[in-house]
């Protein structure tokens, strides 16, 4: 328990001490609201990382006191510019914002060399999240027998009851060779991605600034089409979607009961990060569809060797 506990307090102290350094500022007015781009209707960043060339944003950060002119230009960024900017910047943000401004320099393309940094860092991670969709695919052989040992044990709670029932679940999960803690490991490295991908769109006016298949990088799916009308944003939103729901029907395990919690689970994930997407830089959907896909198209992957295996058996 004492080591339990160790590891509890050492994650923690992380945690802390990454997200509390060298977060993204949003720009704010003398006013105390936040300025926004009034072409593209985007909210600005204080501590951007290289210099912005949209006039328009140029003129805001200069009208709200920004020095601008001390920056590096985006193509020129290296991960040393500025100097110590925290932990969480120095160590996570300015590496990804550099392979993306890296890779754009080849691509002609910031955005898309986010979809192409965001493929590269989901391949390094492969051996980790095949692991994770392996345990899945595990889950799904074994939920017969824990099912069944759910029903044996249903009307018992006594402690010798729960013991019994806590041994022979971990029968089970040895006869499948599952680990239950594998399957939180990428979800645990996923976060800081995620925290990570949209500091570096915030902060690097190259991607912010650029227009992709006409949608506008930095600019909110919501402001794109209630506010410059155009409905290319809705499209965006349906991948969102539906990538989000295959990716998570695909990792979920089947439960033979009529009402299943896994089910209502992922329609209900789904549903929230749909509504979040409304509200997220367009280029932080596109990375989440990036991402997303990849997921689906591993965990079938996985899937498919699973089935392959079971027939050579």
């Amino acid at each position: 328990m004492k080591k339990e506990n160790r590891r509890k307090l050492i994650i923690s102290l992380f945690l802390v001490l990454v997200l509390t350094t060298g977060c993204t500022k949003t720009l704010k007015g003398e006013d105390k609201k936040v300025v926004t781009n009034p072409e593209t209707g985007q909210s600005l960043t204080e501590n951007i990382l290289c210099q912005p060339t949209n006039e328009a944003t140029i003129e805001k950060y200069k009208e709200n006191g920004v020095d601008i002119e001390s920056l590096p230009k985006c193509e020129e960024f290296k991960i040393t510019s500025g100097g110590y900017d925290g932990l969480w910047t120095s160590i996570f943000v300015k590496p990804l914002a550099w392979v993306i401004l890296f890779i754009s320099r080849y691509v002609d393309s910031a955005a898309l060399a986010l979809i192409i940094t965001s493929l590269i860092i989901r391949l390094i991670a492969y051996p980790i999240t095949r692991k994770t969709a392996m345990q899945s695919e595990l889950l799904k052989q074994a939920q017969p027998e824990l099912e069944r040992l759910e029903k044996k044990y249903k009307d018992k709670t006594d402690q010798e009851s729960m013991i019994r029932k806590s041994q022979e679940m971990t029968m089970i999960y040895k006869k499948y060779n599952i680990n239950p803690v594998s399957g939180c490991v990428y979800g645990f490295i996923q976060l800081p991605l995620f925290i990570a991908f949209l500091e570096a769109i915030n902060r690097v006016p190259a991607l912010f600034e650029e227009t992709f298949l006409t949608l506008q990088m930095g600019t909110t799916p919501w402001v794109g089409m209630f506010t410059h009308h155009n409905f290319w944003y809705i499209l965006l939103i349906i991948l969102v979607g539906l990538t989000t729901y295959f990716s998570f029907s695909l990792n979920k395990t089947t439960s033979s009961a009529g009402n299943d919690p896994m089910k209502n689970m992922t329609t209900m994930m789904t549903v929230m990060i749909i509504v979040m997407a409304f509200f997220m830089p367009t280029a932080l959907c596109i990375y989440w569809v990036t991402t997303n896909m990849f997921t689906v198209i591993q965990n079938l992957i996985v899937k498919r060797s699973k089935e392959r295996e079971k027939v050579r058996v």
